[in-house]
């Protein structure tokens, strides 16, 4: 892990020099300055910027920001270290500013701004380093750093499609059966008391009632926490391993209703990964491994390090896409004339947009299905319980009469 290193010298004329140097080692720091001709007398990690890394965390947004200013200033001129040295002392998030000043000090020692990014692998992906290579190398690294900045903001806004999908339905769901457990633990048994102390023969739904209330307040409650811990132990440690998560993935994909969700976020990402790369000039081979490895789901990653293979045979993109059976043929067909027209990338961006609004619209219809139905559930539910219990009251009742 790259290290600020601070040190102290004797140039060629023997006076002392001192500075920061980013590196991996002491001896990668003693490397370096032998280089400029420079002698170290001490060479000491600097804490204060290590820990400086250990809070915060460094969101999407931040480097949408940070990329749109940093294109904004390579497009007026400014040099790069110059540029770096501005945003450093301007973006809010702390982390990241302290990662900009560190990839600031690469950058001066002589790295690329690629490799530079590259040393900071959780703060800037696979596809950011490449895409910044291209672009540093074609000369048109403002241009790469706009359609980077573009490509996250409809990362997240595809992110958060997909999450509200999941999210809402779970909250509501899990909301709905805590209102009910509460009910039948609390509620139930003090009118279950009640009756007991009457004697006399319960009404069918009371029973049922009675019977279930029973059994979640007793053995059959931590039955089924038992099962609910197990299978969420178990979840976790499947996805430990790359079969365990292609075994879910799988499972996702096939699973209703939520399935064509997943796929279709899952194609929207995988055409604009693509699209967004190969517009770059990231050659084919590198576009199709770091779509794979961005892809966040098994199976489709699987099935583009299949179409990867084919392509490094000679063949096509969209030939072996067709045999993963993994998209739908209109994709593959898109696929197949962008590929006959030589406008490839264009149309995987087609093919993304289209997605998207498919996320949309699927989204939409999931939240306009899952309100009723769950309503319905809670409200069924709950009034079967009370008009149960109260049942024996208005035998009572007509007893008395």
């Amino acid at each position: 892990m790259a290290t600020v290193f601070q040190w102290s010298g004797r140039n060629a004329r023997g006076l002392t020099e001192s500075g920061e140097i980013v590196a991996s080692s002491k001896e990668e720091v003693i490397a370096q300055l032998r280089k400029r001709n420079i002698v170290p007398t001490s060479v000491t990690e600097k804490k204060k910027a290590k820990r400086s890394l250990s809070f915060g965390k460094i969101k999407d947004k931040d480097i949408v920001v940070f990329t749109r200013q940093f294109a904004t200033m390579i497009d007026a001129g400014l040099p790069l270290v110059q540029a770096l040295e501005i945003l450093s002392t301007q973006v809010e998030n702390k982390r990241l500013a302290s990662v900009l000043s560190q990839i600031k000090l690469d950058v001066e020692a002589g790295s690329t701004y690629a490799d530079a990014l590259r040393k900071h692998p959780k703060v800037f992906s696979e596809l950011y380093v490449n895409m910044v290579a291209a672009g540093e190398a074609g000369g048109i690294l403002d241009t790469i750093l706009a359609r980077l900045a573009a490509y996250i903001e409809k990362s997240m806004k595809l992110k958060k499609k997909v999450k509200g999908a999941m999210v809402y339905p779970a909250v509501v769901t899990v909301v709905a059966i805590a209102v009910v457990t509460i009910i039948m633990i609390f509620v139930v048994p003090t009118f279950t008391k009640m009756y007991s102390s009457l004697g006399g023969t319960l009404p069918l739904p009371t029973r049922i009632t009675v019977a279930a209330s029973n059994f979640i307040a007793g053995i059959g409650g931590l039955i089924i926490l038992g099962i609910l811990v197990f299978l969420a132990v178990l979840v976790v440690q499947m996805r430990k391993t790359d079969r365990g998560k292609y075994i879910i993935d799988k499972f996702l994909l096939s699973f209703p209703v939520f399935g064509p969700i997943i796929q279709k976020a899952a194609i929207a990402k995988f055409t604009r990964t693509l699209g967004t790369l190969t517009s770059s000039g990231v050659p084919i081979l590198d576009g199709l491994d770091i779509t794979a490895k961005t892809s966040g789901n098994k199976v489709i990653e699987r099935a583009i390090y299949e179409v990867r293979q084919a392509v490094s045979e000679g063949k096509t993109i969209s030939e072996p896409l067709m045999k993963s059976k993994v998209f739908p043929p209109m994709v593959n067909h898109m696929i197949a004339v962008g590929e006959s027209t030589g406008a490839l990338d264009a149309m995987l961006g087609k093919i993304a947009d289209f997605y998207d609004d498919e996320v949309d619209a699927a989204v939409s219809t999931l939240t306009s299905l899952i309100e009723p139905f769950l309503m319905v559930f809670l409200g069924g539910t709950v009034g079967f319980i009370i008009i149960s219990m109260y049942m024996p009251i208005f035998k009572m009742g007509q007893l008395i009469k």
